[in-house]
């Protein structure tokens, strides 16, 4: 996965925006004000926090030890770090980034979760 990739991807889900609340380097990738992915695009290894279902987060770590880890910074419980350049494919490191969209769209209030259906 490339940083590039990894930005169109963020980009693609419906309401997405990225800011850059922390500084000028990391990326803050939100829907509807609520983040799902938060990255520094020029790391290398380029790596990204990711929300996460706290009972995949453990599966998860546990298969991949090298690659994801408990989230720098974040909730441990609810959120990964995922090397995103390394040996992950691309499809899981793109499951990852939609399940974490979900998971945040998931928890918004209704009203909002239905504006996000609309076209």
């Amino acid at each position: 996965m490339t940083p590039e990739r990894l930005r169109a991807l963020c980009l693609s889900f419906n309401a997405a925006v990225e800011e850059f609340p922390f500084n000028p380097e990391i990326s803050v990738f939100k829907v509807l004000g609520k983040m799902f992915a938060l990255t520094d695009l020029g790391a290398r290894p380029l790596k990204v926090n990711l929300k996460c279902d706290p009972q995949d987060a453990i599966r998860l770590r546990a298969e991949h030890p090298d690659l994801i880890a408990p989230g720098w910074h974040m909730n441990k419980r609810h959120w990964n770090t995922v090397t995103a350049d390394g040996d992950l494919p691309d499809r899981l490191v793109t499951e990852l980034v939609e399940d974490s969209y979900d998971l945040v769209v998931a928890g918004l209030p209704r009203a909002e979760r239905l504006r996000l259906d609309r076209p």
